[in-house]
């Protein structure tokens, strides 16, 4: 056993979960038998369910001596975990916190096998995507979106190391939720869940994923509304760029590469009578050709590669030259279809493409070299 991993607090947020949690807390705490070295405790965040949930909790604590409730307005899942990891650090001293569901489609029967995981990493994640894991209760449009959502989270919201970025089924060791600013977390959603594995991984959090199957739920309903899926994809972008000084300097360059864009664009058919159709693109080469030694120089040069310089130049024109491509084809179709100002159509190419080429050109061309290495799969190493 972890002697440095004493107190074990599994933050669980309600609501309107009647129906589930009496049983969801009996299965929990089975495992203190086994547990014997740990005090595992059991922080229930009810947002004021008008179905008497923090009534039956409260009725429960005499049976469960390490049961807290904690009741507060409204306001969604994010904030509910804000509040509850704060209070179980401060004030049940937990070394590890635990995330999960309450509404039984989380097995807690698992809690053994993740803190014993937890002993060789910083964060163990719920898997539903690695080999072993599954969602056979999904419906298509349930699956596409999940789906969806992992694979912006991977590769917009810089977490391409992850197979399942949105499991609300983690431990997660004290020191690097310490480091984690919550109030600094635009999300009161599910979003969270995306956010604060994105900052953990920021933080150089090593981390295990580990297969489970999600179960169905028995009684209740999801959730998961339409403002949550909203506010997700709104902030994949916030995640992303949330910080960065090397955002700011690619902006920065990405300024100069626009007002060298539209200089040549300008120049070539005021000045030289060149075609638009042949302008638009000449001027978008020269501009990627200027990024990129600025970002090479300036913007990424503190980031260790192995990469060559022709390397690095050839993926970033790989890049750009996709983003380009966009550029072009939107602005041919606004031009000549939709009938807008050439130069306001340059703009509008342009504006398409930033948010393509950081995370392009972050995530490949000027990737930073992993130096703690992470344990990536489904089939866990015998404890």
């Amino acid at each position: 056993m972890n002697n440095n991993i004493k107190n074990i607090c599994v933050v669980l947020p309600t609501y309107n979960e009647v129906g589930n949690i009496h049983k969801t807390l009996e299965k929990i705490f089975l495992n203190q038998t086994v547990l014997h070295d740990y005090k595992l405790s059991v922080l229930v965040v009810d947002d004021n369910s008008p179905d008497n949930t923090a009534e039956l909790v409260r009725d429960l604590i005499p049976k469960y001596s390490g049961l807290t409730l904690m009741s507060g307005e409204k306001k969604g899942l994010g904030d509910a975990y804000k509040r509850g990891i704060n209070y179980a650090l401060k004030n049940l001293k937990a070394d590890l916190i635990i995330q999960m569901d309450a509404d039984g489609q989380h097995d807690p029967g698992l809690i053994p096998k993740f803190i014993g995981l937890a002993k060789n990493y910083d964060v163990v994640i719920g898997s539903r995507f690695v080999e072993g894991g599954s969602t056979p209760y999904f419906s298509s449009y349930r699956l596409l979106l999940s789906k969806l959502g992992n694979f912006l989270v991977r590769y917009l919201g810089g977490a391409y190391v992850l197979r399942d970025c949105t499991s609300g089924y983690r431990v997660i060791k004290r020191e690097l939720l310490e480091r984690c600013q919550f109030s600094s977390f635009p999300t009161r959603g599910y979003s969270f869940q995306s956010w604060l594995i994105c900052e953990l991984l920021r933080q150089g959090a090593t981390i295990k994923e580990s297969p489970i199957i999600f179960a169905k739920r028995e009684t209740g309903k999801s959730k998961l509304s339409l403002a949550d899926q909203l506010e997700f994809f709104l902030n994949i972008v916030k995640i992303r760029f949330n910080n960065s000084e090397d955002f700011l300097k690619y902006c920065l360059v990405g300024s100069s590469g626009v007002i060298i864009n539209l200089g040549v664009y300008y120049y070539l058919t005021r000045f030289v009578s060149f075609p638009i159709t042949l302008s638009s693109p000449l001027a978008i080469e020269i501009s990627i050709i200027s990024n990129f030694f600025l970002n090479n120089f300036w913007t990424f040069k503190t980031r260790p590669t192995k990469k060559s310089l022709q390397i690095r130049m050839l993926n970033f024109h790989l890049v750009a030259g996709v983003a380009g491509i966009i550029n072009y084809l939107l602005f041919l179709v606004l031009v000549y279809l939709v009938n807008i100002y050439d130069i306001l159509a340059v703009v509008f190419g342009i504006a398409i493409g930033i948010i393509f080429n950081y995370a392009g050109n972050s995530l490949w061309t000027f990737r930073k070299e992993i130096k703690k290495p992470l344990y990536i799969g489904g089939k866990d190493e015998k404890e």
